[in-house]
């Protein structure tokens, strides 16, 4: 069964970090031609030339303006909502198809009363990540109360060290690209920042060769840089909401397999001992 668990987990490892280099590229090259066609679309700008001042009130025409920062920046956007849902999505299913803490409560109470298969029959139901390592767990509980020619501590450490490799089989599933996410939280707002500070250079430059002062030009051109401000902490403030949410989620999957697991150790060790 560990075996086949092993390299099931493999598998969806492997399938992960191929989705993961199939998403980035084509949310970069999909953000460029967002940026190109939908955005500077010349029907966006005064005279029908994405090179003059945006029609007013045309916010497509004013992101566009914010410059080459801006697609990296819509691509980083995409791949935080793309991410986020392929990890909602994986996350749900290493929950199961019930309420984990209810399976929680309905294990333990099955293991205090030494109900091991209908416990086997509830993680069969369940499914899941969860239901994967209390399976192993009780496995091994159903095996090793029939050996009695072990110890009581080397079997208490056996079924220890079966729900520990099982979990760790698990949560490498579980935390596939939340990496990802942390990446572009952290990075998102800088981008943002250096996209804003090389807008303002080339808005004082053209405002300098200028000559007269252009009060409109000026603020046109601080507008159009402080958009990359903008995407850049709404792109970081996504990925950080997500990012705590997911590892949340995770830390309490996490709690309820040693909250199931101690309790089958410790009812394995009161049956062995008396």
């Amino acid at each position: 069964m560990k075996t086949q668990s092993k390299s099931s987990s493999s598998l969806g490892d492997s399938l992960k970090s191929g989705f993961a280099a199939v998403v980035i590229p084509l949310e970069i090259i999909v953000s460029i031609l967002i940026y190109m066609y939908v955005l500077g679309s010349p029907d966006n700008f005064q005279g029908g030339d994405n090179s003059n001042h945006p029609l007013p009130g045309n916010y497509l025409a004013i992101i566009y303006k914010g410059g080459i920062i801006v697609p990296m920046l819509l691509s980083l956007l995409m791949m935080v909502i793309t991410f986020g849902i392929e990890r909602f999505i994986t996350i749900s299913s290493a929950q199961g198809k019930g309420s984990t803490q209810n399976f929680i409560r309905k294990i333990k109470s099955l293991v205090e009363a030494n109900n091991i298969d209908q416990a086997l029959g509830e993680c069969d139901k369940q499914k899941g990540s969860v239901a994967n390592v209390i399976r192993a767990g009780l496995h091994k509980f159903s095996e090793l109360s029939k050996n009695t020619s072990i110890e009581v501590d080397k079997r208490i450490q056996l079924i220890q060290k079966d729900i520990e490799e099982t979990t760790q089989l698990e949560m490498p599933m579980m935390q596939k690209n939340l990496v990802i996410i942390a990446t572009i939280a952290s990075i998102a707002t800088l981008l943002g920042l250096l996209g804003t500070v090389l807008g303002m250079i080339k808005s004082f430059a053209a405002l300098a060769t200028a000559g007269a002062p252009d009060s409109v030009a000026l603020a046109n051109g601080i507008s159009e840089a402080l958009i990359n401000t903008a995407l850049g902490i709404g792109t970081s403030a996504v990925a950080i909401i997500l990012y705590n949410f997911f590892t949340s989620k995770i830390d309490a999957l996490t709690y309820g397999i040693d909250e199931a697991g101690f309790s089958i150790v410790q009812n394995f060790t009161a049956q062995a001992k008396v």
